[in-house]
């Protein structure tokens, strides 16, 4: 069916004019007939009733009307979704809880008029993968990490280092201090059974062991964050590693603390990937809104590789 036909029987439908809805659609009275008339062939139905005062709904007019509505409002939806000046935003925060996700949730605060669509894809190498197909639009991503070189045609903005923080349980030993240094934690265990091989995060957090002689244990199964935290608050042994913004929430009776690590502070290096082509327009606002975030402070750490693309 002519869409074009469709929207021409709306609005004369709506003007109960020929040539009004001529003027409308910037196009000939006789450009409205002909569409009118291609249009009542393709349904095998008359819509309209030409009189003294204009063109009236038949019957069947008046039974096409709405879903000739419903058609238009289809269309444009559709052109919508895969329209980058049209469509959402779709960007990749890594984790619902992490840090990434604060950051778009306050670019959201910040500019409620621009739609997005918030995914959450495995790793980087995942990441990468969907915004040179297109699926995605941006990814927040430690890059380039060992096994996840930037490809070409992507760029990174590193744009927020977010600073580590030991979680301990009330018995811990560490538990009562108000700051620690990584060396401090040699000797600890240090348990993030959520490290799976591959995953830029793992390779981060190996720098990081190997940077300052620290156990990072992610041996057991992964059962998700509730576990975890359980396991933290029970033992005095038994500690893990936040970002200072990933935020999470649990019961008053665990008394875990977090205890932040200084001299220098290991900080996670956060960049926004996108594709250096044809970018989604909303990304500039993204952009000028993530402007101010902290990057390359004194008395902090970052694996030399999370810096390579600079």
């Amino acid at each position: 069916m002519d869409l074009e036909a469709v929207r021409t029987f709306v609005a004369v439908a709506d003007t109960e004019h020929f040539q009004d809805a001529a003027t409308d659609l910037s196009i000939s009275q006789q450009a409205v007939s002909k569409r009118i008339a291609a249009l009542e062939k393709t349904l095998g139905a008359r819509l309209f009733t030409r009189t003294a005062r204009g063109a009236r709904l038949t019957l069947d007019g008046q039974a096409f009307l709405p879903h000739a509505r419903t058609l238009l409002h289809t269309a444009e939806r559709a052109l919508a979704s895969v329209s980058p000046g049209r469509r959402a935003l779709r960007v990749d925060v890594v984790g619902r809880q992490l840090a990434p996700a604060g950051l778009l949730r306050d670019f959201h605060r910040a500019h409620p008029d621009f739609e997005l669509d918030v995914v959450r894809l495995p790793h980087a190498g995942a990441a990468m993968e969907a915004l040179l197909e297109g699926s995605v639009d941006a990814a927040f991503r430690c890059v380039p990490a060992p096994g996840h070189a930037l490809p070409e045609g992507l760029q990174a903005t590193p744009i927020f280092d977010e600073p580590l923080e030991l979680l301990v349980g009330p018995a811990h030993r560490l538990a009562r201090a108000r700051t620690v240094s990584p060396e401090d934690l040699a000797g600890h265990r240090i348990w993030m059974p959520s490290l799976v091989s591959g995953t830029e995060w793992s390779a981060y957090y190996a720098s990081l062991a190997a940077a300052f002689d620290l156990t990072i244990d992610s041996v057991g199964p992964n059962f998700g964050l509730e576990p975890l935290l359980d396991a933290v608050a029970d033992s005095p042994e038994v500690a893990t590693l936040v970002g200072e913004d990933t935020r999470f929430l649990w019961p008053d009776t665990h008394g875990l603390r977090r205890v932040p690590l200084r001299d220098p502070t290991p900080v996670y290096p956060h960049s926004l990937l996108q594709r250096a082509a044809d970018p989604h327009p909303t990304l500039a606002a993204l952009h000028g809104h993530l402007a101010g975030a902290d990057v390359d402070r004194p008395g902090t750490w970052v694996p030399d590789w999370a810096r390579a693309s600079e």
